[in-house]
């Protein structure tokens, strides 16, 4: 499975650590950028990681910022996404279970390496549940 992951300035130290750990655990990872900490602009990457996810160059993304907040919104406004803001175990399982979420996105500065690695893991191991949600996921994707 490839995984894209795109992050501004404030998310460049968290990426390098979930880059590790996804390689680890034998992921794929597209490195969407950004590996500087001079200041720029999270939509920039949130629509880098979106549009990656929507042309099927990866299988799924992850999106890092400061606190996660306006790359999700970012990540949001590409039509097809389910971006999703997670700082804890159980919204990572629910969102992919319920949502379908195909975007992670976190706040670098909210959590620390080790809880975002358990958020990531608990996510890519969730598997959408349809049944009665696919008719909620469904009226997302009409706008």
């Amino acid at each position: 499975m490839k995984i894209a992951i795109g992050n501004d300035h404030g998310g460049v130290q968290l990426k390098q650590a979930l880059k590790t750990h996804l390689i680890a655990k034998g992921y794929e990872v597209l490195d969407l950028g950004t590996n500087s900490v001079a200041s720029t602009d999270y939509p920039i990457y949130g629509q880098k990681v979106s549009e990656a996810v929507i042309n099927q160059a990866a299988d799924l993304g992850i999106a890092l910022c400061g606190t996660g907040i306006g790359i999700s919104i970012a990540c949001n406004k590409v039509k097809g996404i389910r971006a999703a803001l997670c700082h804890d175990v159980f919204s990572a399982q629910a969102t992919r279970e319920h949502n379908d979420s195909n975007v992670l996105c976190m706040g670098a500065r909210v959590i620390g390496d080790g809880l975002a690695c358990m958020i990531v893991d608990t996510w890519l191991d969730a598997i959408y549940q349809g049944g009665r949600y696919a008719q909620r996921v469904a009226l997302l994707e009409k706008g």
